[in-house]
């Protein structure tokens, strides 16, 4: 991860790092991105981590796979691995949001959803929204917030 101070304006009030200066830090993966815009996968302030668009992206090849079930296996991979990165895991994510195509059944994102979070009385909350602009071949992707546990 790397690290950006914050303006020193912008302290902990409470907690371990009272009146310490925050610091803003960068979550990278390999093979994951957003092509060749200076942007990281996620962002992470103190405890609360936020994502950028999180999509099925095969890392070892670079690619979008044409599947609709790969994609959405690869979108909720990544978004482990992106988690993971961070020191985190499904466990701490608070709210996803995705983005689907009007052809993706919302049915296919509930069988990775209940994968990923088993216990029905502790799932985050989440939204669809449905959206004829994805990049092309992109059929679905999510953002998130996570709550790290360090």
């Amino acid at each position: 991860m790397n690290a950006t101070p914050i303006p020193e304006h912008a302290c902990a009030s409470d907690g371990p790092h009272a009146g310490q200066a925050l610091r803003r830090k960068s979550i990278t993966v390999p093979g994951l991105g957003h092509g060749a815009n200076p942007i990281p996968l996620a962002s992470v302030i103190g405890h609360m981590l936020m994502s950028g668009a999180i999509f099925g992206t095969d890392r070892h090849t670079g690619k979008l796979p044409e599947s609709l079930e790969e994609q959405s296996a690869l979108t909720f991979d990544n978004v482990r691995l992106v988690l993971e990165a961070a020191g985190a895991g499904f466990e701490h994510v608070l709210k996803m949001t995705f983005y689907i195509r009007p052809e993706v059944p919302r049915e296919l994102i509930n069988v990775h959803w209940v994968e990923a979070f088993p216990e029905p009385g502790a799932r985050p909350a989440r939204h669809v929204m449905v959206s004829d602009r994805l990049p092309p071949g992109m059929l679905l992707q999510c953002d998130l917030v996570a709550h790290l546990p360090h």
